[in-house]
Formats: C-alpha cells, sequence, structure tokens
C-alpha cells in the first residue's frame, strides 16, 4: 500500500534514544507503562539505530498479529537469542511455509484424545506434591511449581520419569533459562567465550544429548509409547514426509522450553494472589468442594470448574508469563495511520494492554469474577492475549491451560495460602516474566 503521506511522529511521541535504550535496560515493566501512560496507543522509540514501535490498541495489535500476519516475522533479537544453538527452526522461531508445515504435523499431539490422557498424568504428579507438603510450612512454591511442571513435561514428551538420566534435564533447562535473564545474553552473541556462553552451551549439549539418544532409543524400538515423542517420531505430512531427527529435537525442546516454565509462573501467581486475597480462596474452595466432594479432579471435571478457570484467567492477566511480544515487518506497513518502515520492530505487551482501565474495571486488582459471564467474549479481541495470537497462537494453549486448572484444583482442594511478613515478588522480565526470588506462601491444611 502506499504510505508515502504518513511520517514518523514527530514530538512527544517519540523518545530519546539513549533515554529509551536505557531507562528499558533499567526496568523494562516501567518503561513501558510510562510509554502508555504518558504517550499512548503508538509509541516510537530508536532503540540504537533499530526502529521500534510500541503498541496498546488491540485493535493495532489484531493487526499485525492477524489481519497482516505475512508482512510480519520474528525479530533478528529473538532469532539469535532462541534459534539457532538453542531451538533451531522450532515452532517458536520457524518461519514460512516451514513453520506451516511443522504447525499441520504437530497439531495431533493437542487433539482431545491425547490431553485427557496427559490430564491424568497432571494429576498424578500434583499427587505427589501435595502429598510432600505439610501443615504450617512457608514454601517457595515457584520453586515447587517448577519441579511439578519439569516432571509432567518429561512424561508427557518422553514417558520418563524425573529420576535417572532424565534427571540432568531440569538443571540443564533452568540454565538455559537463567541465561535468558542475563543482560549478556542481549549484548554478547553466544559463540563468545564468556564464562556464561560456556555454562551456556554446556547446558545445551546436554540437553542436545539427552534428547538425541532417546530419540535414536526409540527409533530403534519402534512402537507408540502415547507419549509426544512417539507422535513426532511417526507423524507424517500429505506427500508422506517426515520430521527429521534435527526437526524432531527443535520441537521437542521448544515444547519442553515453553510448556515448562510458563506454566509454574501461572501457578505461582493464582497461589500468591489467593493467599493475598482470602474471599476469592474461599470462593475457590465451595467450587472444589461442591465438584468434587473430596474426589481428585479429572478432565472431564473442568467444564464444572468455572472458578477455577476464572482464577488462572486472572493470574494471566496480572503476571502473564509471555509479557512482551515482538514482530519484524518485512515490508512497509500502515499500523493505526502510522508508518511501519521495512525492518521496523512492533513491540506488543500483555502486561500493559492487560492492566488498561479503557478494558478492565480496577485493573491492579485480583477479581477472578470479572471472567464470568462471558467477559472474554465481550472484551476487544486482543485485550487479553498471554498465548499470543492469530496462526501463531501457542499450540500448547488447551495442554497449559488444562494443566493449570488440574494443577490447581489439586492442591487447592487439601490446602489453603496465607501471606508471609515481606510478602512482595520481585518481577524479572526476561524471555518469560519471571519471580526474581520466587514465590512464598504458608501451606494451612484444611
Amino acid at each position: 500500500m502506499s504510505t508515502s503521506r504518513i511520517q514518523l511522529p514527530p514530538g512527544p511521541r517519540s523518545l530519546p534514544v539513549l533515554g529509551a535504550v536505557f531507562d528499558y535496560a533499567k526496568d523494562p515493566l516501567a518503561f513501558l507503562e510510562r510509554c502508555v501512560r504518558e504517550h499512548g496507543d503508538v509509541v516510537y522509540a530508536d532503540f540504537l539505530g533499530q526502529p521500534t514501535y510500541v503498541l496498546q490498541n488491540p485493535e493495532h495489535i489484531e493487526h499485525v498479529l492477524v489481519t497482516r500476519h505475512r508482512h510480519y516475522i520474528k525479530d533478528k533479537l529473538q532469532q539469535r537469542m532462541l534459534g539457532g544453538r538453542l531451538l533451531g527452526n522450532g515452532l517458536l522461531t520457524n518461519e514460512g511455509d516451514s513453520w506451516l508445515r511443522q504447525r499441520r504435523l504437530m497439531q495431533p499431539a493437542f487433539h482431545r484424545q491425547r490431553l485427557t490422557a496427559y490430564g491424568r498424568v497432571m494429576v498424578e504428579h500434583a499427587r505427589r506434591q501435595r502429598s510432600s507438603w505439610g501443615d504450617g510450612e512457608v514454601r517457595d512454591v515457584y520453586a515447587d511449581m517448577m519441579q511439578l511442571t519439569l516432571g509432567i513435561v518429561i512424561k508427557s514428551l518422553f514417558d520418563l520419569e524425573a529420576v535417572g538420566e532424565a534427571e540432568a534435564v531440569g538443571p540443564a533447562l533452568a540454565r538455559v533459562m537463567e541465561h535468558f535473564a542475563r543482560v549478556q545474553s542481549v549484548v554478547f552473541p553466544d559463540w563468545l567465550p564468556t564464562p556464561e556462553n560456556r555454562g551456556y552451551r554446556e547446558a545445551v549439549e546436554r540437553l542436545n544429548t539427552f534428547v538425541s539418544h532417546l530419540i535414536q532409543r526409540r527409533r530403534e524400538a519402534g512402537g507408540d509409547a502415547g507419549d509426544l515423542l512417539s507422535l513426532l517420531l511417526h507423524v507424517q505430512d500429505e506427500e508422506g514426509g517426515r520430521m527429521s531427527d534435527q526437526q524432531i529435537r527443535d520441537e521437542v525442546l521448544t515444547l519442553a522450553l515453553a510448556g515448562h516454565e510458563t506454566t509454574s509462573i501461572t501457578l505461582a501467581f493464582c497461589f500468591h494472589l489467593l493467599a493475598r486475597n482470602p474471599e476469592a480462596e474461599a470462593s475457590l474452595h465451595q467450587e472444589l468442594d461442591a465438584v468434587l466432594g473430596g474426589r481428585e479432579p479429572t478432565v472431564e471435571d473442568l467444564p464444572s470448574l468455572p472458578f477455577t478457570e476464572q482464577v488462572v484467567k486472572e493470574s494471566l492477566r496480572l503476571y502473564p508469563p509471555a509479557w512482551s511480544l515482538s514482530r519484524e515487518a518485512s515490508e512497509e506497513d500502515e499500523v493505526g495511520g502510522w508508518r511501519i518502515p521495512a525492518g521496523a520492530v512492533v513491540v506488543m505487551n500483555p502486561w500493559t494492554v492487560h492492566r488498561d482501565a479503557r478494558f478492565y474495571e480496577e485493573p491492579e486488582a485480583f477479581r477472578p469474577q470479572r471472567w464470568a459471564d462471558g467477559l472474554e467474549q465481550r472484551l476487544p479481541r486482543f485485550a487479553w492475549f498471554p498465548f499470543g495470537g492469530g496462526p501463531r497462537l501457542c499450540i500448547g494453549l488447551g495442554f497449559a491451560m488444562m494443566e493449570a486448572r488440574l494443577v490447581l484444583a489439586m492442591l487447592a482442594q487439601r490446602f489453603r495460602f496465607e501471606r508471609v511478613p515481606d510478602d512482595a515478588v520481585e518481577l524479572l522480565p526476561s524471555i518469560t516474566l519471571r519471580p526474581k526470588h520466587g514465590v512464598k506462601v504458608r501451606l494451612r491444611v484444611r
């Protein structure tokens, strides 16, 4: 389209180059909040020569993620950090026809029948976690949920327990995620021989060795173990083609990274928010008691647990693990009357959109009941998008929502969560929105 009449925004909506860089590096969340508060729905910033646009209006976000999605690709920083050595051409980093083929090949892994089987795994691991907790204990529930979701992802992906050979997966995954929480991962390419990069490369190699050996053994054994790896080994495209071992490795690590920490963050903040809001917690307990009557939840129970789902959605609203999304314009475009040149980066932030008073009454408050009576259908399409949107909507959305609700139901059925002194959570926005020093609550047996 012709956009020559549209000029880059002058005056107060354009942020100073150095000010933008330093302010963002110091506190990304505060920087983005200031952008929205002081400059409106579209903000232009020059990040050391990289034209960058911050979008806040759901209609503009829909334009990028849906209407013109073919013209916006993963930006170079994401490709450098997540692609290459770590995720290769997995779904998070792949583009074009190759991405579409992989998406279609992997979709059967998340069909309803498979999800039901994964649900039983989730309940089993939540049962083990529940039995390890004691009355009156102060727990870092983020650390606990990291271990719990790791066990679930290893069983679902590989049909293994997190013991023996699989024990190395947890520390390696944690080391990789810690790498992206450090500024060095942005400043220095991973081939530079810094101590930080050496530790990161060693963790990636441990993951590669584990997955490669498992693929080889599974190919030799044949059969279907009922896990995701089995499906990826056997699935075929329309021409009868199958994934290479390298592609399977990329997809397995993508699923492990994307599906492990994000759900643990969501659950940890559920417990944090419930501890601070006893009335909401009482409503949750009332629902669990009425529907389950003391028995363990199943996938079939989930439609009868609407408030449980509302708690999860409200946690995702206030603390979206995927707190910021970005795309690079592959050709010139126009968004909301603004010219977006080819090569510009567009940033869309669930962190700020989810807290916008235009869409949510008392946006800073934890109010699960706000999701009753079809709020999600009444909201603009991208006023709540913790899983992204458009064709690249997170393939594991159903898995993640099921896991969060089943684990929450299992643990809240047995325990109340109480505040502890100084329970403020310091946030660390890296690839995900991590609690820097954990999330502590006191457990009380009901």
